[in-house]
């Protein structure tokens, strides 16, 4: 039966444009380089702002299959990541997705921004490309706006402002009066989920040969997972201070010709986004691509 990337072409839509082209073109010379696998995930965080899936969730799944349709297993897969997180969950399936299908043999690139469940998606591989400038950040979940971990510290710094002043107790009932009373429970086990996950596939993919892995990965967890640490879910943590938290990371300008098609990759992306009303594209080597795109009413 078809893939998604198969039905566009017996609708006959428009042909492709330059823009897709370039991208085509940069993923096969990234493959005839490696001769591995290629699957990039992006998403158009940079450029669009709005209610749109921009993060991490489950309709991702979609993009996946249409990705891996059709692609040599046995080659491994070379995963290229660009987003902001996103759901806990949804994080969960891309990652048990695509290790049942390519096991143990998964690596990732880090052009410029891996955050969140980006990060958590990069720990489940055998290493991470990083170059000087590439990020990923703190693994700490959010509920929307909101740090689990920064939810808890209030809670606890009110249980202490109690204990030393119970006339503050009227205005802490009038600040958790607000919050589900589920909610704090709810934020403990996020916390725990995510950093349980990342501890299990660190120990899985990262480290499964490490006779140090236990040690290593519960350090590497602690910070990644530390908001007192790193104060801001949306702090970047640079490829220098990643290698030094015990990652398995490989710099990017240790290979000039990789890095200069990689970058070129990442950068045709962007212009994609910057042209375009894509906010999503998650595409192969072998010009199989699943976009998600918003309408010009959606966009205002």
């Amino acid at each position: 039966m078809p893939n998604w990337n198969e039905v566009k072409k017996e609708i006959q839509l428009p042909k492709e444009s330059p823009l897709d082209q370039v991208r085509k073109k940069y993923l096969k010379q990234l493959f005839n380089l490696r001769q591995r696998n290629i699957i990039t995930y992006y998403s158009g965080f940079l450029q669009k702002q709005g209610n749109f899936p921009l993060g991490i969730y489950d309709g991702d799944i979609n993009a996946l299959m249409n990705a891996v349709k059709g692609l040599d297993f046995s080659k491994g897969l070379d995963l290229i990541l660009h987003t902001p997180g996103g759901q806990v969950a949804a994080t969960e399936v891309f990652v048990d997705y695509l290790h049942k299908i390519f096991g143990d043999n998964i690596d990732c690139f880090v052009p410029q921004l891996a955050m969140s469940g980006g990060t958590m998606i990069a720990c489940s591989c055998r290493k991470i490309y990083m170059g000087k400038q590439s990020s990923i950040g703190p693994i700490d979940p959010q509920f929307g706006s909101i740090a689990a971990h920064g939810v808890i510290e209030e809670y606890e710094f009110a249980k202490e402002e109690i204990k030393k002043s119970p006339s503050s107790i009227p205005l802490w009932q009038t600040i958790y009066g607000k919050i589900n009373p589920a909610f704090i429970v709810e934020c403990h086990h996020a916390l725990k989920l995510s950093e349980e996950l990342v501890t299990n596939w660190l120990k899985q993919w990262m480290f499964k040969d490490d006779a140090h892995a236990d040690r290593i990965v519960k350090e590497i967890v602690k910070e990644l997972n530390d908001h007192s640490a790193t104060k801001s879910h949306g702090r970047h943590i640079s490829a220098s201070k990643a290698k030094a938290m015990g990652l398995k990371i490989t710099d990017l300008e240790d290979d000039n010709e990789l890095q200069d098609i990689v970058l070129t990759v990442h950068h045709a992306y962007m212009e994609t986004f910057n042209q375009t009303h894509a906010i999503k594209i998650v595409e192969n080597h072998d010009d199989a691509a699943y976009f998600t795109n918003i309408n010009i009413s959606q966009g205002k």
